[in-house]
């Protein structure tokens, strides 16, 4: 079975690296892929171990059942991550993969193993919950033109249904686990970046100032443009990466009180 992290970036593969400093880790949204960071990957610096969550169901695990809770999902990250040589970490999560890097953030606290800062992006805090109707109901033609319409399917492709159904069971299971997922009683004591686009078809920008009630620690907005997947944009990664570096090396730039940071994706 392949395993749930997987190495991403300049250092993946280099016999001759020197050992990181620090450890980023990345979950990406609901059937994703570790790729879907590629933008990220010549900007994270040779020193920083960047790691991306591989879940059952998609890629070299799509043999696997994918699973549709996040408790499970969220024990395996922290399981994998116990195994690993203990680095400084911030963990960021781009909509379903948001609520698994809060709750994977609020387990290493328990586990004694906190990261230095959590960043999350494209979906709203968890004081909003999912409400009916949920889009993991749908039907597989109207889950097809759900995920186009937000983003979720290169531009001209002559057939999106084509393209999208062989993805679909993740993708699924992915929104079941996030529209069943509910806030727990207790926050979290990391700072939090919440990341937003204003154009993001299916997330209210001004919402995510609310995840700053999620922790006690400091908190910061950064907004962008380019829709719902805008973070995956070289230009957005040219902004996001350098806030959680500084944030590994002991400069987490987030204030106890919300600010708010604007840049461009074009």
């Amino acid at each position: 079975m392949t395993g749930w992290l997987t190495a991403l970036g300049r250092r993946s593969g280099r016999a001759d690296r020197p050992a990181p400093v620090g450890r980023i880790v990345v979950l990406p949204h609901a059937g994703g892929w570790p790729s879907a960071f590629r933008s990220w990957m010549d900007l994270v610096p040779h020193d920083v171990e960047l790691l991306a969550a591989q879940l059952p169901g998609r890629g070299p695990r799509s043999a696997e059942e994918p699973l549709r809770r996040t408790g499970p999902i969220v024990a395996a990250l922290a399981d994998a991550l116990a195994a690993r040589d203990p680095l400084p970490t911030v963990v960021v999560g781009h909509s379903f993969g948001s609520v698994l890097a809060y709750e994977l953030t609020r387990s290493l606290e328990r586990r004694g193993a906190a990261p230095r800062l959590v960043a999350v992006s494209a979906r709203q805090p968890p004081c909003f919950p999912s409400r009916p109707p949920y889009s993991h109901c749908l039907p597989d033609d109207e889950l097809v033109r759900h995920v186009h319409r937000i983003g979720g399917a290169p531009d001209g492709v002559a057939d999106v249904g084509r393209l999208l159904r062989p993805s679909l069971p993740a993708i699924r299971a992915d929104l079941e686990a996030l529209e069943t997922y509910r806030r727990p009683p207790t926050g979290t004591s990391i700072p939090i970046v919440a990341l937003c686009a204003t154009d993001d078809p299916i997330v209210i920008a001004e919402r995510m100032f609310l995840w700053s009630v999620e922790t006690t620690s400091g908190f910061r907005r950064l907004s962008f443009d380019g829709g719902h997947f805008y973070l995956y944009r070289r230009p957005v990664a040219e902004v996001v990466v350098p806030v959680l570096t500084d944030a590994l090396r002991g400069d987490p730039a987030v204030e106890p009180t919300v600010t708010q940071a604007v840049a461009s994706s074009a």
